[in-house]
């Protein structure tokens, strides 16, 4: 399981910038990550531009990744599908992951955006490498 003292004590740089907070499992047992759209990350139209939520998405499923693997152990994207359903608004924006498939190698995790009225603005199908930590 990820140790999320040293996780939310230790954010890299794209983590900081995109506002990621560490929120633990909901009752089904996904992972809950939240982060802060900025008015800086709005495009012409004024709703969050598409690769900041593809960002959100990628962050998310690589920590609902590392929530399911010991900690000698981390992962790297290999593809992530998204697809964009809604427009996003500046201000919180939540992510659920859950690991869908497994092996020895690689990992599926499938997750969600949903902004601060319940309505999914995104989804993302990612497909992690496993490695151990160096």
């Amino acid at each position: 399981m990820i140790d999320v003292t040293h996780a939310a004590a230790n954010l890299p740089p794209g983590a900081q910038l995109l506002g990621r907070e560490w929120l633990g499992f909901d009752e089904g047992g996904r992972a809950l990550i939240r982060f802060q759209a900025q008015l800086a990350f709005t495009n012409r139209h004024g709703t969050i531009q598409g690769g900041f939520l593809a960002a959100m998405l990628d962050s998310a499923t690589g920590i609902g990744a590392l929530a399911a693997l010991s900690p000698d152990l981390t992962v790297v994207t290999r593809s992530l599908d998204t697809r964009f359903l809604k427009p996003a608004a500046v201000g919180a924006i939540t992510a659920r992951a859950r690991v869908v498939e497994r092996t020895d190698r690689d990992m599926v995790v499938q997750a969600e955006l949903v902004d601060a009225n319940g309505i999914t603005v995104a989804d993302a199908t990612a497909r992690l490498r496993i490695l151990a930590k160096k």
